[in-house]
């Protein structure tokens, strides 16, 4: 069949018009350094390490106009280590990696918000995460002790269904709801978070709540919602909480705020803590201290940076975590209180590429949740033989 010359411009109209009704990004980061860290289990630690300002991942972003105002959209993406090319998010007490452990989720958006269905992040990381130095400029290496608040996203919501709204005149809000999936027990391993923000000029806040049912299992321990607590298993790696995997409950209540004047911008967040109902051993995880009660946890972080020329950013940040009283099988634990200094330097090659310097100093002090004199432990490396510990790492990232 033979087109006229009319007839093949209006297909091509049509197919350019279908063409830009649907689009497909790849994305991703790489990010390498070396590392010293003055006491990793007693000894000095000299190492490289992937995805330390940003945890290196590539992934697909997609999104299809259905009309009306209408569109579906989907995200999928992969973390990974870049020196040994393993996968970078796997089960905890497994070594099966995730495929797209970083996130992973399907959706509708329309003019009332977006819908989305599948892995994901909580609304205390959405809305609050943000304003923590760790998530700006110093990595995970600055984010609280043992991320005990999940500010810094060390961990993810399987079997999530998330509501976010579109932005009324700089205010937005959403929520998150992961189904248990446990038969005959509809709260077991469910998780549920609420989030809203606000931005106008160079003033930004944002609150977010968080609730896990029996954590160990289906939070910290990452293994999907139905999956039983295995005798004697702890999920939990970091001795900031890790005395604390029998709760029956895990709660986070945050708020954050930065104002930015000329090229400065202040910051802090305040987070709240609750390890609730301890002693759960038969859906929740071990308790060998024979904790009862509820451990609580209070930290404040004010955090400063400053754009001191268009390729280079500094920062600078305090952080202070306190832990309350619990009771356990011997007596009282009082608590241990960590104290936290950062420094970075992040300077641009260009747009994409950075070169970076991340210094922090922890110091604790107290009895941390295993019952023993608090050690410092600077979030994801392995925990001090003392009361002290410093790291620094020089790294490289390039976003494509």
């Amino acid at each position: 069949m033979r087109l006229t010359m009319g007839a093949s411009i209006a297909l091509l109209a049509v197919a350019g018009a279908a063409q830009a009704q649907s689009a497909i990004t790849m994305y991703g980061i790489v990010d390498d350094g070396f590392n010293w860290t003055s006491n990793a289990g007693g000894h000095n630690l000299y190492n490289m390490s992937s995805g330390v300002m940003q945890a290196s991942r590539w992934g697909l972003r997609g999104k299809e106009d259905l009309g009306g105002g209408l569109a579906a959209l989907f995200v999928i993406e992969n973390g990974f280590d870049l020196n040994n090319g393993s996968l970078g998010q796997k089960n905890r007490g497994s070594t099966e990696g995730l495929m797209f452990g970083r996130q992973a989720y399907v959706g509708l958006s329309s003019a009332y918000g977006s819908v989305l269905l599948g892995r994901q992040y909580d609304s205390v990381v959405d809305y609050v995460g943000p304003f923590e130095s760790g998530t700006q400029w110093g990595g995970y290496l600055a984010a609280h002790p043992g991320d005990l608040d999940n500010l810094n996203n060390a961990y993810r919501v399987n079997n999530a269904i998330k509501y976010a709204s579109k932005n009324y005149g700089g205010f937005t809000f959403g929520g998150v709801y992961s189904l248990g999936g446990v038969a005959g027990d509809v709260s077991r391993n469910q998780v549920w978070s609420l989030g809203a923000g606000y931005a106008n000029g160079p003033l930004t806040v944002g609150a977010g709540y968080l609730n896990a049912r029996n954590p160990n299992v289906g939070f910290f321990g990452d293994n999907g919602a139905s999956t039983a607590a295995a005798a004697g298993a702890n999920f939990i790696s970091s001795p900031v909480y890790s005395g604390y995997a029998s709760a029956r409950t895990y709660q986070v209540a945050a708020a954050g705020a930065a104002y930015s004047f000329g090229a400065a911008t202040l910051g802090a967040t305040y987070s709240n803590i609750q390890f609730r109902n301890l002693g759960d051993t038969v859906a929740s995880g071990p308790n060998p201290r024979g904790y009862t009660g509820n451990a609580n946890f209070n930290n404040v972080e004010v955090n400063f940076k400053y754009q001191l020329t268009p390729a280079l950013l500094l920062g600078a940040s305090f952080d202070y975590a306190k832990g309350s009283d619990v009771e356990s099988a011997s007596g009282t634990n009082p608590g241990a209180k960590y104290y936290q200094g950062a420094i970075g330097a992040d300077y641009f090659l260009s747009k994409r590429t950075d070169v970076y310097l991340i210094g922090v100093y922890q110091q604790a002090s107290g009895t941390d949740s295993t019952g023993t004199a608090a050690v410092a432990a600077i979030n994801n490396l392995s925990p001090s033989t003392s009361d002290r510990q410093s790291t620094v790492r020089v790294g490289i990232r390039h976003k494509f």
